[in-house]
């Protein structure tokens, strides 16, 4: 039986700028470094220290740093 957990792989993105909020479905095999708002068009990126966008503005980390603790960049 396998007992490693089962990985989300949607997460709620809010931007920053205007806290629209949308659901995304989060790459496995990439960080996703950019992501534009689809209101207010503010092109986000990674707070320092984080790995992609999911980790700095979504409900969910990615799914590497779910699996690791740690980014795949």
């Amino acid at each position: 039986m396998d007992n490693s957990p089962q990985l989300e792989l949607t997460s709620v993105l809010t931007c920053p700028e205007c806290g629209h909020a949308k659901i995304e479905r989060m790459p496995v095999d990439q960080c996703t470094f950019f992501y534009e708002c689809e209101k207010c068009k503010a092109m986000l990126k990674p707070n320092k220290g984080d790995c992609c966008v999911f980790c700095s503005f979504g409900s969910v980390p990615c799914p590497p740093v779910q699996e690791n603790g740690k980014g795949c960049c």
